[in-house]
């Protein structure tokens, strides 16, 4: 902290140096004192403030330094060495002793990344470009030809297929999400360059930002369960009087303020605080306040006179598709003309000013069916286009070889990290970087693990949903056929089912787990003096609520969840069969705005499906969709007669899928496509002229080449004239 800078840059440069050195032991020492550096130099410092102030200031000075790619190379000789990989196979049981280098590398690693990554309002000029710069260098194909992501999938890669058991599969999820969410943009730049792609393509404006609509709404109470209008009846029964209610959300059925079971529901819960079925929704239940997503603060009570009150309008705007479109102009000809005109979506001929407006402002413009067809030989060159090579683009090239494997990859460790796992012996072992070489003899060292273990999966949990919903997310906006399949493959892993499975459990219980111990987090723990920890302390857990970590895995899931079966029936159907609907409705239970509207979402594309005495028996699940949920022309999910209910051809609409996505793979990447069909050069100046490539050894044997091919050859020039 009392050097100067010059002097600092020399410390770092004889720092660089040494980690050259072959003693591995050595190499070791250097690296952790890189990551003191990175740190923060915490020994020295006296506040968490001034911890964070030298940790970024030493990660932008090790950048400048060339720390990174340095870094970079010992990864990729840890990741090759394969006599640590087979050394690790043969053991039987495998400890934080194993992956030592390979922790404290990716702890530099990561430190790095996410500390660049995050932009501060104190930032100087060099440290905004030392940004951009570490950004475009992530998502370039700089590393042997791929981005640093690649290196990273195939680590995951390596770990699932049990031969490299030994890796640190929490911190290398952890880096390769933080990567991503670096090279490819948060959601508010993903918003950003949506507004952008859709003024290049001369699209109207999105009509809202969803984050932000979201973050407008207020959670609901969810619905009563069969079991709690029992105990409501017995309550009534034995004349128990109600307390006065604090502040207290509306029901599910906000707008309906006559419905007798309303304040049956209010009385219920706040005279029976600890019943285990309404979980945390007592009145000191800090959901009811919003406390999730900030929203803006509430508006004061109002006199019970003034209660009854309508919503200016739905949150959100309504959305159509072409298919749509059809019919609705199908329907409207009918109706006012007399007669149809196919799949005419542009002739609006003799119907009412109205419709001619919807239509106008509804339309969009694909060019995917054209460049399709453009493979066949007669149009060869007239469907090429130019690739815009962004980060997403370069992900996905170098992703595409193997990208079956990295999706079945993390969906194995998001199934070894999820509660409802039961331990099998032929499954993965996540848990190799948290367990020490010698167990714990005492109650309290058990208590401690117990929690480290805990915590551990669910860190496991948050990167793998986080990353699959930022790849699914961002090549969605590159291209849709890069979502198709990247979502085909997670449907075919059974992302699905697994996903409810995760769902399975008492949620409640999950998003109020307190699986850390406030003490040991850092910077708290190496500024302050340590407490002494008692069994009783760690039993107690810290003070928050709620573990938002937790929280966040499970909207990020219900995201992946809606993404991957939005207008797909096939996969609809699997939700039906899966039988969701009650696993999700008991997922309304978390007062969370985000993850309600997920939930919601989730049900209202099943509702069809469910039959008509479903929807009469959850008529409080049915309002909230209707007031949650965007809507859509001619959606009639409430009413279950909409003629995609039919269930004939849902397979052929997976195979149809499927095919539109090899064509697009092969159009785009496949260079040696339609080789039968290329045009042949004729003309021998022409092909004289074009350069050839080589081997690199080819200069050494040219003579011998010469020789045995030209020289030692009798040519007889009269029989080739004559053949001419």
């Amino acid at each position: 902290m009392e050097l100067s800078l010059e002097e600092q840059r020399v410390y770092v440069m004889r720092l660089l140096d040494a980690l050259e050195v072959t003693d591995r032991d050595k190499r070791l020492k250097v690296a952790r004192a890189i990551l003191y550096l990175a740190q923060g130099v915490f020994d020295e410092c006296d506040t968490e403030a001034d911890v964070l102030y030298w940790s970024r200031h030493n990660v932008f000075l090790l950048y400048d330094m060339g720390i990174f790619t340095a870094l970079l190379e010992l990864l990729s000789m840890e990741i090759d060495n394969n006599q640590a990989c087979s050394s690790a196979v043969r053991k039987p049981a495998i400890s934080l002793a194993d992956s030592t280098e390979l922790r404290v590398l990716l702890s530099i690693m990561y430190l790095m990344v996410e500390t660049i990554r995050v932009e501060t309002e104190g930032d100087s000029p060099e440290r905004k470009a030392a940004r951009e710069a570490f950004k475009t260098e992530l998502g370039s194909p700089l590393y042997n030809g791929e981005p640093f992501a690649l290196l990273l999938f195939t680590m995951v890669t390596k770990f699932c297929s049990m031969n490299a058991p030994h890796f640190p599969m929490k911190k290398v999820l952890l880096l390769l999400w933080k990567t991503i969410l670096f090279t490819l943009g948060g959601f508010e730049e993903l918003q950003e360059m949506k507004v952008r792609m859709r003024e290049q393509l001369n699209l109207s404006p999105l009509p809202e930002d969803s984050i932000k609509v979201v973050r407008q709404m207020r959670a609901a109470s969810p619905p009563a369960s069969a079991m709690e209008l029992i105990e409501q009846q017995q309550q009534q029964k034995r004349g128990r009087r109600s307390r006065r209610p604090l502040v207290k959300q509306d029901s599910l059925d906000t707008y309906n303020e006559r419905d007798p079971f309303k304040n049956d529901d209010a009385r219920d819960e706040e005279d029976d605080p600890e019943d285990v079925d309404s979980g945390i929704e007592g009145e000191v239940d800090p959901l009811d306040r919003d406390v999730i997503i900030q929203p803006p603060p509430p508006p004061p009570l109002r006199p019970p006179t003034e209660r009854v009150s309508f919503p200016r309008g739905l949150p959100w705007a309504p959305k159509v598709r072409e298919k749509d479109i059809e019919h609705f102009l199908e329907t409207s000809r009918n109706k006012f003309i007399g007669f149809t005109l196919g799949n005419d979506i542009d002739t609006l001929v003799g119907l009412p000013r109205p419709i001619h407006e919807s239509v106008k402002t509804l339309k969009q413009v694909s060019m995917e069916t054209f460049l399709c067809q453009s493979e066949s030989p007669l149009l060869i060159g007239q469907g090429e286009e130019e690739v815009e090579e962004t980060p997403a683009e370069i992900l996905y090239l170098g992703m595409l070889p193997s990208l079956s494997q990295y999706v079945i990859a993390l969906l194995k460790l998001l199934l070894a990290a999820a509660p409802t796992s039961k331990a099998k012996t032929d499954s993965i072992n996540i848990l190799a970087d948290v367990l020490p070489e010698e167990m714990p003899i005492t109650v309290l060292q058990s208590m401690k693990l117990g929690i480290d273990v805990n915590r551990h999966k669910e860190i496991i949990v948050k990167a793998i949903s986080a990353l699959l919903l930022l790849l699914l997310k961002h090549f969605k906006l590159n291209h849709i056929y890069q979502f198709e399949y990247v979502a085909q493959h997670l449907v075919f892993a059974n992302c699905i089912p697994l996903i409810l499975k995760f769902f399975n459990q008492n949620i409640m219980s999950y998003i109020s787990a307190k699986n850390s111990i406030c003490a040991l987090d850092f910077p708290h723990c190496v500024v302050h003096e340590m407490p002494e920890l008692t069994a009783e302390s760690l039993e107690a857990g810290d003070s928050n609520q709620f573990c938002w970590r937790n929280l966040f895995s499970c909207i990020n899931l219900l995201r992946i969840l809606n993404k991957i079966t939005k207008w797909k029936h096939s996969r609809t159907m699997m939700l039906v069969v899966f039988k969701s609907a009650p696993i999700l409705k008991r997922a309304l239970k978390v007062k969370q705005a985000m993850m309600q509207l997920y939930v919601l979402k989730l049900l209202k594309i099943q509702t069809k499906y469910l039959g008509r005495q479903w929807r009469k028996s959850n008529m409080k699940t049915m309002s909230a969709i209707y007031q949650k949920v965007r809507h859509r022309l001619n959606d009639d999910w409430a009413y279950g007669n909409d003629i995609d209910a039919r269930p004939w051809d849902f397979q052929a609409e997976e195979c149809a899928l499927r095919e539109c996505i090899e064509k697009f793979n092969t159009r785009r990447y496949d260079k040696n496509q339609n080789s039968d069909f290329t045009p042949v050069d004729n003309c021998l100046q022409s092909v004289l002229g074009q350069r050839v490539d080589l081997p690199e050894d080819f200069h050494y044997s040219y003579e011998m080449w010469l020789e045995r091919e030209v020289f030692s050859q009798p040519i007889q020039w009269e029989g080739l004239l004559q053949a001419q």
